[in-house]
């Protein structure tokens, strides 16, 4: 029988033996279904990060739990050594789905990006004729594309940068949301294999770029045989208010990267998408993991995407999405603590009236939490605002009043 820790003892337990790559808020959960998660003392609290949209379903949705009870025990891992017999089920329900003819799947968000990386890279060389170890990727400040040492290279965040050189070269950096950048860029290099982007910088605190933007950066990327790379990793599965947030301006990608939702926070899934002529470059023995693909993984991926289809999670996430920002612009009026808020469907995100060097926002957070509602800041002076796509407009509105609340609470 397992003993039950107290909050207090839980921090310390992994603030001494696990390593300190993380800032938690200061709560222990234990438990979590819908829109609501537990602390080990049983108190209750909305979730308004949904780890990082990753549970766009909601905490523990009975039919993606269901799916993977269900399989783990039948059979969960084969490695790519031998066929099974799930996968191919989960490569044509995403094929047709997104309208791509293969997948390639993975496990976390960052393996995904590198996946399209070595895709991408490969491709040029093999079909675009660019000279090897050439290739060039154009890639945008303020990106938040993974941890790995690679990825790493092209960020400007020093936390995540500083001390892990030598970094790895290929990649050109351009200003986000600014097409005449990308242009340039595309102009004055001409051994550009891919452009990889964010259709909204999620960690970057929900940056959404100007109308026309993703549209105009794809007919370039066309106009010079380049590939369009979208990084959907946070964005997609419904949590802009469309199953992928490139959907708002009816843009299609060359190469396509999901993860978190797509298993419903219950695994780590991640996959890449791209058609024939691109994915045909990767041969056996050239890409693969031992766990990337594995049975549990792609029913656990069925479900998750069934349950975004089946309940209509991207028109939820749309229309609470609008009611929240009009909510929000009420309270950015209101208090001139708050300066604006911004975001796409579910995806939102709080400016404070302060320096991304202050602990103004990160001190609300903590009031949040003890009225009731978890969300955590990014950059400093921002907080996001995601809650799980299966809130309704009641839940909603208990949500706006606590943060009302809050807001007031410290200003005075």
């Amino acid at each position: 029988m397992s003993v039950v820790l107290s909050s207090q003892k839980a921090i310390e337990l992994e603030n001494k033996y696990g390593a300190h790559n993380y800032h938690p808020l200061p709560v222990v959960l234990s438990k979590g279904e819908g829109v609501y998660v537990w602390d080990v003392e049983g108190k209750r609290y909305y979730d308004f990060l949904s780890a990082y949209s990753a549970v766009n379903q909601g905490h523990c949705h009975p039919d993606i739990i269901g799916a993977l009870q269900e399989q783990s025990k039948r059979l969960t891992l084969t490695s790519r050594a031998f066929y099974n017999d799930m996968l191919g089920k989960q490569e044509k329900f995403m094929s047709e789905k997104f309208g791509f003819d293969k997948i390639l799947p993975m496990n976390s968000g960052a393996e995904a990006v590198e996946t399209a990386i070595k895709l991408t890279r490969k491709w040029a060389y093999e079909k675009k004729g660019i000279s090897e170890e050439q290739a060039q990727i154009i890639i945008c400040e303020n990106n938040f594309h993974g941890r790995t040492t690679t990825i790493i290279s092209f960020s400007n965040d020093p936390d995540a940068r500083k001390n892990f050189g030598p970094y790895t070269p290929g990649f050109i950096k351009i200003a986000y949301d600014d097409i005449a950048a990308l242009e340039e860029a595309l102009d004055n290099n001409k051994n550009v294999a891919g452009f990889l982007v964010e259709p909204i910088q999620g960690e970057a605190g929900v940056y959404v770029p100007s109308e026309g933007y993703l549209q105009k950066a794809k007919a370039l990327c066309e106009k010079h045989g380049v590939l369009f790379i979208a990084d959907e990793v946070q964005t997609g599965i419904a949590r802009t208010g469309k199953l992928l947030a490139v959907d708002h301006e009816n843009v299609k990608p060359d190469v396509l990267i999901l993860g978190k939702a797509l298993s419903g926070g219950v695994y780590p899934i991640s996959a890449v998408l791209a058609n024939d002529d691109i994915m045909e470059v990767i041969k056996p023995g050239q890409h693969g993991s031992t766990f990337g693909g594995n049975p549990l993984a792609a029913a656990v991926a069925l479900a998750a995407l069934k349950v975004i289809e089946d309940e209509k999670l991207a028109d939820n996430a749309q229309k609470l999405g609008e009611l929240f920002r009009s909510e929000m612009t009420k309270l950015v009026n209101k208090y001139d603590l708050l300066k604006s808020v911004r975001g796409k469907g579910l995806l939102n995100a709080i400016l404070i009236n302060d320096t991304p060097e202050s602990e103004t926002a990160w001190n609300i957070c903590l009031k949040l939490r003890d009225n009731g509602l978890l969300a955590k800041p990014t950059h400093g002076n921002i907080i996001r605002f995601a809650p799980p796509l299966v809130m309704n407009k009641e839940q909603l509105m208990e949500c706006v009043r606590i943060i009302d609340k809050t807001f007031d609470e410290f200003k005075a």
